[in-house]
């Protein structure tokens, strides 16, 4: 299992309609096969910058790469990535053998 976790902050020059067509697009992503236990959350920590999260899991590497390469979601990185997204960091993680 891959856990794919990106923590961003919005830029403050959107607006609340493109915010919103912002969080649509991300919910779209959802669609793309292999997709699992997805979630957009807002950050509630005073201890780092970052507004929200964007979560989801893959069972695999295939899975992953599946997603990073589907053309939904190279669309959505053209089209609102630059355009919305002040700062993030990129988690990419798994289990930890034991």
């Amino acid at each position: 299992m891959i856990r794919h976790s990106v923590i961003l902050t919005l830029k403050s020059s959107l607006s609340p309609e493109d915010k919103m067509q912002y969080f649509a697009a991300v919910d779209e992503l959802k669609q793309i096969p292999g997709v699992q236990k997805f979630e957009v959350l807002k950050q509630m920590s005073s201890k780092n910058p970052f507004q929200y999260g964007i979560s989801m899991e893959f069972e695999s590497q295939k899975a992953y790469d599946l997603y990073t390469n589907h053309s939904m979601h190279s669309a959505f990185v053209e089209k609102y990535w630059a355009a919305c997204v002040e700062d993030f960091l990129e988690i990419d993680y798994q289990m930890l053998d034991q």
